[in-house]
């Protein structure tokens, strides 16, 4: 039986198979901070294995979710109530959305945070090792919350120890706290998740103890993924119905001698120099 590190960690697999087995026909892999956020920025990993044999989805939460805010019914539960009721919503995604499984670490935020923590990238390693998804999802680089980057560095650090040829192919930091619409066009991955939206819908919607606690999660992403797909281009019909963008980090996994933060800056760096270009022709 595969083991976790942590205390209260858990994996579980929705068609009750076998745990090594779930993770080796994995395809598509999302690690993210917290409960909810696999559904939010891995909808196309999602989307894409729903319903087939030969592409599978599994789901890696990193935090126990012990901080998230509460109200409601929830807002008297305490810390530990709240990691039980957040675990399970996060079993009703998987079990909806038809993963091949889905591991909860239950990592404190401050452990994520921490750069001198190596038992998170450990840990995180492995798994990637024993699942060889060919695509990895993960928070961007340059997203508001502390611990949503600290868990992409993290992921970065953890494929970086793997022989090059178990690495996935591509690996994509997408939108949660901070969209990625300031892009520039060419240099986004653009993730058509137009299909199954009852799917989209409901896999997020499961999460009633931070939709019902104040924060229409729900609304949101579908707001923005409908707001990509209509502004994604200003000269021409809506090629989407509902699009997600995504920060390619995939060389920061075939070059481990790139800067990370060098590397995530050249994409804003870019955005400036568009943006002073733009100005100055009209000047």
């Amino acid at each position: 039986m595969y083991k976790l590190n942590k205390q209260g960690a858990e994996i579980y697999i929705p068609d009750n198979s076998d745990t090594e087995y779930a993770l080796k026909r994995t395809t598509h892999m999302a690690i993210s901070a917290h409960q909810d956020d696999i559904e939010i920025m891995a909808c196309q990993g999602i989307l894409d294995c729903i319903g087939r044999d030969d592409k599978w989805f599994f789901g890696v939460v990193v935090t126990d979710g012990a901080g998230s805010p509460r109200d409601d019914i929830y807002k008297n539960y305490t810390d530990d109530q709240m990691k039980e009721i957040r675990k399970t919503e996060q079993k009703k995604a998987a079990f909806v959305g038809e993963y091949s499984g889905v591991a909860m670490l239950y990592y404190k935020s401050s452990e994520v945070k921490d750069p001198e923590n190596e038992e998170v990238v450990d840990e995180l390693a492995e798994l990637i090792r024993k699942a060889e998804p060919e695509i990895l999802y993960t928070h961007n680089l340059a997203d508001k919350h502390d611990t949503h980057v600290a868990t992409a560095v993290k992921v970065i650090k953890a494929v970086r120890r793997l022989p090059k040829e178990l690495r996935p192919k591509k690996i994509i930091g997408c939108e949660v706290w901070r969209d990625l619409d300031w892009m520039l066009d060419d240099k986004k991955v653009m993730m058509d998740v137009s299909g199954h939206p009852n799917i989209a819908a409901a896999v997020l919607a499961v999460h009633d103890s931070q939709i019902c606690g104040g924060k229409r999660y729900d609304l949101a992403s579908q707001g923005r993924r409908l707001a990509n797909a209509t502004f994604s281009e200003s000269h021409g019909v809506d090629r989407y119905e509902a699009l997600s963008y995504g920060m390619d980090l995939t060389p920061l996994i075939q070059d481990d001698s790139l800067d990370i933060i060098k590397y995530v800056t050249g994409y804003i760096d870019d955005f400036k120099k568009n943006v002073e270009e733009k100005i100055r022709r009209v000047l």
